[in-house]
């Protein structure tokens, strides 16, 4: 089945070219997971009374048409029936005046808190059903053309953390393109993030950049810890066109 949502994007979801930022979509699509497992459970909270939480692995958003504010869209996401192993799928689109605005795939794994133990696709069981899978080739892992360039520092802040004390997923595309070269205004087509390791408040993370020598709208980016950990690897995407 497939799980639709209302919504409305807000001012403070668009950026200084007045479209809605890359966070704010992936912020919308799983707004609309939250609430499909609100209506049909397990919710989040009854699956953390249990001892289970579900942590993002992979995610692919890929951005069609930039939408201003007060844009009507609708939020549509569902699960596939072809989870395994540890692996539970989980796609995403949003709908704008007619025609598809956005499209996501998420892989996610589902841990037992306490061990942090992964929990297999076959021991668990969602109260609804599957659909179709979106056709949206996810890489397991993103290749670097070369040694990645240092580019920054930063501290994970109040502002970056959910409840479960680390930077929430949603925060992430907004934390790269906030470290694309400075004067690039094409729009962002494309987000693909791999996450390797939670980055806890009061983390600091270093961050590298490379460019793809190949492709010039292609943008590699690497975070890691101050113990050397990695936190996240991604690539951005940029539109051939400027904004």
């Amino acid at each position: 089945m497939i799980f639709s949502a209302p919504f409305t994007v807000n001012f403070h979801d668009t950026d200084c070219y007045a479209q809605m930022r890359p966070s704010a979509v992936l912020m919308y699509m799983q707004e609309a997971a939250n609430l499909h497992l609100n209506a049909y459970g397990p919710t989040m909270d009854e699956l953390r009374s249990s001892g289970r939480a579900f942590l993002l692995s992979r995610v692919r958003v890929s951005i069609k048409h930039a939408l201003p504010a007060y844009t009507p869209i609708e939020a549509q996401t569902w699960i596939s029936n072809d989870d395994h192993g540890f692996s539970f799928n989980r796609y995403h689109r949003i709908m704008a005046n007619g025609k598809v605005a956005a499209e996501a795939m998420s892989v996610w794994a589902l841990v037992d808190i306490e061990t942090r133990r992964p929990i297999r696709a076959d021991e668990f069981q969602y109260n609804f059903t599957g659909d179709t899978p979106l056709d949206l080739p996810l890489p397991r892992r993103i290749r670097f053309p070369g040694e990645p360039e240092e580019i920054a520092s930063r501290p994970v802040v109040y502002s970056d953390c959910d409840y479960n004390g680390h930077i929430n997923n949603t925060r992430y595309p907004d934390l790269l393109c906030d470290y694309l070269p400075a004067g690039e205004t094409r729009r962002v087509e494309d987000v693909v993030i791999n996450f390797l390791g939670e980055a806890p408040l009061g983390e600091r993370l270093t961050i590298y950049r490379a460019a793809d020598p190949e492709d010039d709208r292609r943008y590699l980016f690497r975070t890691r810890r101050t113990d050397g950990a990695s936190n996240i690897e991604a690539v951005i995407t940029l539109a051939e066109e400027n904004r």
